[in-house]
């Protein structure tokens, strides 16, 4: 098949800034770029799938769009609560649609490696989770270290209490069942991460590095035409890379 239509919505922004490029750079076929004020609906019409960086308000009327006029969709807008992206990915379910939280293919292959090894290595392995990003970033720890842990709390029949953001003062010995996250912030770091399985005698360790904001709009392009020849449904990274 062809390379999709693509539209890409949003574009205003930085991701979209980062898409077009990537766009060029892969040589697909962008047909619109829209952003605030423009007309989303004529535009949505004229592609075969849909790449929506935009703000979390405008997501529901994406999907809206995207259903009415069968587009696939590729979601990359965050902000949503809980309870408001639950609704969402109900009403996305109705055409094929793409939602992650990042779109790194080397950071989504770090999540089924974690996950991997969690179940492997078990508790007398202890997990720790390290994450850095540059100064100005203003949450920690980061949305990617998060899903690292629930992985590593999923495997391990774990709940949020075996968590340990950090350490100070007297701790005494750690357990089996400790999981620590450990946030490092300077300089212009993109983001680095790393799952650690710490043995007696051995220790395994798992890292991504970040050195180009480009690889999140490069995966979600890679999603999108993916998703183009999916039956309806909602899939994340997971499924674009064969991983599930």
């Amino acid at each position: 098949m062809s390379s999709p239509r693509i539209v890409i919505i949003g574009s205003a922004g930085r991701m979209g800034h980062a898409l077009q490029s990537a766009a060029t750079e892969l040589s697909l076929n962008v047909v619109a770029s829209l952003d605030q004020g423009d007309d989303l609906e004529a535009g949505v019409a004229q592609g075969d799938v849909v790449v929506d960086f935009s703000f979390h308000t405008v997501t529901a009327e994406v999907i809206a769009a995207c259903t009415k006029h069968s587009k696939s969709l590729v979601v990359g807008t965050t902000g949503h609560s809980s309870e408001e992206k639950a609704k969402l990915v109900e009403l996305a379910a109705q055409t094929s649609t793409v939602w992650a939280g990042n779109y790194s293919v080397g950071v989504n292959l770090l999540y089924a490696l974690t996950r991997r090894a969690a179940a492997v290595l078990g508790p007398d392995y202890n997990a720790e989770v390290t994450e850095m990003h540059h100064r100005f970033k203003k949450d920690a720890p980061s949305g990617t270290a998060a899903r690292m842990l629930e992985i590593i709390l999923e495997e391990r029949k774990l709940s949020e209490n075996s968590l340990r953001h950090g350490r100070e003062g007297i701790t005494g010995e750690r357990t089996d069942d400790e999981v620590g996250i450990h946030s490092i912030r300077g300089g212009d770091v993109v983001g680095e991460h790393t799952a650690m399985f710490v043995g007696m005698g051995e220790r395994l360790e798992l890292t991504h590095r970040a050195t180009d904001r480009g690889i999140f709009a490069r995966g979600a392009l890679r999603a999108a035409q993916w998703v183009a020849n999916q039956p309806a449904g909602v899939y994340d990274m997971q499924h674009v890379l064969g991983l599930e």
